[in-house]
């Protein structure tokens, strides 16, 4: 099965990898920008999310990307990622690290990572409203939890239209198909890679991008002071500036194109 996505502009390609809170439409302000800076864009929903249906059998998230990027015919490709789409970022840089010209991780999680007190109190809380029916109440806390005091009031709504989606088609599912686990070491990556984690975030996230950076050889790390957990909702403009610079100046990648076009 190919997932759900979309495809936008030419050039050197990028693919934006969702949050779990959300779909592949927390990206709507990025597609114009980085489409406008050069670049190939494609978008898609991880299983269980938007327009991709909850998975039939065990998955691997990392391996449903590299099939998209194989059916579109694109070779070697920029992975964009938050919170859990860097985690398959990740795992796919790790793994086939000749397919990646680029990584950023945007509070990204990690597989394995053991979560803080405060972290896991909010899971408790998510799956005791899960538990005693109330979607509403499960989906409120996600919007108050993941978004930093930058985000108004149109964005807590399309957070809140994501989330609920995504746990009215995950709850509808008949079985709970298990993700399939593969050990990925991050030392793999050899990517050019961007580490950035929000002041507002649960510091969960800032650990995990401060590990990242000591095993992934001249990872760039940013911390921005103003962010929550999905900065790229809470300031687009500011996200996608960082974006077409790193992408950009930082990797390479147009200056890379021009060559190959001239």
């Amino acid at each position: 099965m190919i997932i759900s996505h979309e495809v936008a502009g030419s050039g050197p390609a990028v693919v934006l990898l969702h949050s779990t809170v959300c779909d592949r439409r927390m990206w709507d302000a990025q597609v114009p920008a980085l489409v406008g800076a050069g670049f190939r864009v494609v978008r898609c929903d991880l299983r269980g999310f938007g327009g991709t249906p909850v998975p039939d059998r065990p998955y691997d998230n990392a391996r449903d990307v590299l099939d998209l990027l194989d059916g579109l015919g694109i070779e070697r490709a920029a992975l964009v990622g938050a919170s859990g789409g860097g985690r398959v970022a990740l795992a796919l840089a790790a793994r086939w690290p000749d397919r990646v010209t680029a990584l950023a991780l945007l509070c990204t999680a990690l597989a394995g990572q053991e979560p803080s007190t405060e972290l896991r109190a909010f899971g408790e809380r998510e799956d005791a409203l899960i538990e005693a029916g109330d979607v509403a109440g499960a989906t409120e806390l996600n919007v108050r939890t993941w978004l930093g005091p930058e985000a108004g009031e149109a964005v807590r709504e399309q957070v809140r239209r994501m989330q609920r989606h995504a746990f009215d088609v995950q709850l509808a599912a008949e079985e709970d198909f298990p993700q399939i686990r593969v050990e990925t070491d991050p030392a793999a990556v050899t990517a050019p890679t961007l580490l950035v984690t929000g002041a507002h975030d649960f510091a969960d996230f800032a650990r995990i991008a401060d590990h990242l950076a000591e095993r992934i050889a001249g990872a760039r790390r940013l911390d921005l002071p103003w962010a929550g957990h999905l900065p790229a909702l809470e300031r687009p403009d500011e996200v996608n500036a960082l974006l077409v610079d790193f992408l950009g100046a930082g990797a390479g990648l147009l200056a890379g194109a021009e060559a190959a076009g001239s």
